[in-house]
C-alpha cells in the first residue's frame, strides 16, 4: 500500500501489537499487586453486607470468589473471561464491572476532556509568551508560576479551590456532578457544566505548567536558529516569525506532550474526583482499592491503560497531517 491509507494501516497494525502486549503486561502486574495486597476482599465484602455470617457461609463465599485457588489459575480464569468480554462482577457495587466502567467513564471523560483542552490551550499560549519574551519580565513571572504549580499536589490545590470558591465566595457547588436530591435523568446540561467547572480547572492546573515550560524551551531553540536570524534580517516581525517558523516546529512536541498527559490526567482525576465527590472512574478506582474489589480494580486499570494507548495512537496518526515530512519519511 502506498500513500496515507497504507501508512495508517501500518501504524495501526504495529501499534495494535504493541498495545496488546502492553495490556497483557499491565493485567499481569496489576493482578500480582492486587493479590499481594494486605486487604482481605472477603472480609471487606462481608462488611459491605452488614450482616454476620457463619464460618460455613464464609467458606462458601470464598469458594464462589475462588480466593482459595492458586493465583496463576485465578489469573488465567480471569483472562479467559476477559477474552469473552466478561470483566467480572464488582463485589462493592454488586453489578457487572463493564456496566460500572461504562457509566462512570462518561462522567470522567467529560471532566478529563475539559481539563485536557484547558491545559493544552493555556499551556501552549503561555509557553509561546515565555518563548517570545525569553529572560524578560513576562517570562520570569510565568515561569515561576509554572514551577510552583508543577510542584503542588492536585488534592491540595483542589481543597484550596473548594475552600475559596465554594465555601467562602460560594461561586461554585461543593461537589458532585449535579444538584443533591435531583434524579440523574433530570439533571440539565447547564447544571452538569456548573458542577464540572471547578474540578476541571483544578485538574487542568496539574498539567498545563509542564506543557508551558516544554513549549518555551522548544520555541527558544527555534528562535535561536539560523533561519530565524535570517528572517529577522529580512525585516520579519516577532508575530510573523512565530506564525511562519515557530508554530510548525513546536506544535508536534507540544502535541506529543499533550497526548502523553492522558496518563497524568487519569492519575490526577483520582484525587480530583475524591476531593469534589465527583462520580467518575477515579473515585470508583479509589473505592475499589480500599474495599479490595479485585474485579473492578483490574477492570479500571486495564481500561485506563487502553485509554492512554488510544490517545498515543491518535497522536501518531496526527503527526503526518501536521508535518508532511513525517508522512513522506514513513516506511
Amino acid at each position: 500500500m502506498k500513500g496515507i491509507p497504507g501508512r495508517l494501516v501500518r501504524i495501526f497494525f504495529s501499534y495494535s501489537i504493541k498495545m496488546i502486549s502492553l495490556l497483557l503486561a499491565v493485567s499481569a502486574i496489576s493482578f500480582v499487586l492486587v493479590t499481594a495486597s494486605p486487604i482481605d476482599p472477603i472480609q471487606q465484602y462481608l462488611l459491605g453486607l452488614g450482616t454476620a455470617v457463619s464460618p460455613q457461609q464464609r467458606a462458601e463465599i470464598e469458594d464462589y470468589w475462588g480466593v482459595n485457588e492458586p493465583p496463576a489459575k485465578r489469573y488465567l480464569d480471569w483472562l479467559s473471561e476477559l477474552l469473552h468480554g466478561n470483566l467480572g462482577e464488582s463485589a462493592l457495587y454488586r453489578r457487572p464491572v463493564g456496566e460500572i466502567i461504562s457509566e462512570r467513564f462518561q462522567s470522567s471523560l467529560a471532566l478529563m476532556l475539559c481539563a485536557w483542552l484547558l491545559s493544552g490551550m493555556i499551556g501552549f499560549i503561555l509557553g509561546c509568551i515565555m518563548g517570545m519574551y525569553q529572560n524578560r519580565l513576562p517570562d520570569r513571572i510565568i515561569k515561576k508560576i509554572c514551577y510552583i504549580l508543577s510542584s503542588v499536589p492536585t488534592f491540595w490545590l483542589g481543597l484550596v479551590f473548594l475552600l475559596v470558591f465554594s465555601v467562602w465566595l460560594k461561586w461554585f457547588p461543593i461537589g458532585f456532578s449535579g444538584p443533591v436530591g435531583i434524579p440523574e435523568s433530570q439533571v440539565t446540561l447547564r447544571q452538569r457544566l456548573y458542577h464540572l467547572i471547578l474540578p476541571a480547572v483544578t485538574l487542568s492546573f496539574m498539567s498545563f505548567a509542564n506543557i508551558a515550560l516544554h513549549t518555551r524551551q522548544k520555541l527558544a531553540e527555534v528562535l535561536g536558529s539560523e533561519y530565524v536570524l535570517f528572517a529577522r534580517a529580512r525585516g520579519e516581525g516577532d508575530l510573523t516569525i512565530l506564525l511562519r517558523h515557530g508554530l510548525r516546529n513546536i506544535l508536534i512536541p507540544g502535541l506529543t506532550l499533550q497526548f502523553a498527559s492522558f496518563a497524568e490526567l487519569f492519575g490526577g482525576s483520582v484525587m480530583a474526583e475524591n476531593v469534589f465527590s465527583y462520580p467518575g472512574l477515579g473515585s470508583a478506582a479509589s473505592a475499589a482499592g480500599l474495599s479490595g474489589d479485585v474485579p473492578l480494580l483490574l477492570g479500571i486499570t486495564l481500561f485506563s491503560a487502553l485509554f492512554v494507548c488510544t490517545g498515543n495512537l491518535i497522536a501518531n496518526l496526527l503527526y503526518g497531517i501536521i508535518d508532511p515530512q513525517i508522512k513522506e519519511a514513513a516506511p
